[in-house]
């Protein structure tokens, strides 16, 4: 039973490195380039989630929306400054940027709430789901946590798939110059996928936050790049992909943290990334691109 718990709890922490993934792989997939700034949108909008509940008294819901509402126009202003300009630039051009701002945003952070640790009190705490005669005990925190994840990934299928927009995003992604002489504004879609990731980060900000109750200005750095890297490892791009890998990761490190070593947890995350690599480079889920000539 105790592998199952602990099992379970990955799969918790896997839905929001999958959440925190879809930012990754939906930019990488229509604008084809990689916005490591995401990590630090995360951050925000955790910020805004802990002064929203703690420093104005907001429900719940009020203050996930306010989080979201910021971080959203966040997004967007952040792909309307800093890489709209850059849509013909190089991809290292773009790279680089896209660090510039994550450090603008954590220095900015820095500057306006300093470097002191902010505790994030419990928030989803509503006891607990007792199985098999109590011999399994599942928090209702993680429970939440996971259908969470679930109804996101399956919303976001919906809307890619059968929405006009959804189709107009599947046709950048497809072929930009294509999708403009079919009368799509690439540059719209672009935005609305900047919007979308980012208000999706603000939601994985406030589960994070009610795992490891501690915000401060670093807050979104590893959870990136280990969401960046479960992108990867399911094939960046690919939604479903972003679910799986994310999933994968969170089990891979969870269980790697209590059967191995808390300290060697991170090795083995990017060992695994890099064995699955070297066999299938485009990820799990991930399809080969077939160069235009």
């Amino acid at each position: 039973m105790e592998f199952i718990a602990y099992l379970i709890s990955g799969i918790r922490l896997g839905s929001i490195y999958a959440i925190i993934a879809l930012g990754y792989t939906m930019v990488y997939g229509i604008a084809k380039m990689l916005n490591f700034a995401h990590g630090d949108v995360i951050m925000i909008g955790a910020y805004v989630a802990f002064f929203a509940l703690f420093r104005f008294n907001l429900p719940l819901p009020i203050a996930i929306i306010a989080a979201m509402a910021l971080c959203t126009v966040l997004g967007m202003s952040i792909e309307k400054l800093a890489y709209k300009p850059l849509r013909s630039a190089t991809s290292l051009a773009v790279l680089i940027t896209a660090i510039g701002v994550s450090y603008f945003l954590q220095n900015a952070a820095l500057l306006l709430w300093g470097s002191t640790s902010k505790i994030f009190p419990t928030i989803l705490d509503y006891g607990f789901i007792e199985l098999f005669n109590g011999q399994l005990k599942i928090s209702y925190q993680i429970l939440i946590t996971i259908f969470i994840c679930l109804a996101i990934m399956l919303g976001l299928t919906l809307f890619v798939r059968y929405t006009k927009l959804g189709k107009a995003m599947r046709a950048c992604s497809e072929d930009k110059d294509a999708a403009r002489l079919m009368g799509i504004n690439v540059d719209s879609v672009i935005s609305l996928t900047f919007a979308i990731g980012s208000g999706l980060a603000a939601v994985a900000s406030v589960l994070l936050c009610a795992t490891y109750p501690t915000v401060t200005p670093t807050l979104g750095s590893m959870p990136g790049i280990k969401a960046f890297t479960a992108a990867v490892l399911g094939g960046i791009g690919s939604i479903p992909g972003a679910f799986l890998g994310g999933l994968m990761l969170g089990v891979i490190e969870f269980i790697a943290k209590v059967y191995i070593s808390s300290e060697l947890t991170d090795a083995i995350v990017f060992s695994v990334l890099i064995l699955v690599l070297l066999f299938k480079p485009t990820g799990l889920l991930g399809k080969k691109a077939s160069e235009k000539v």
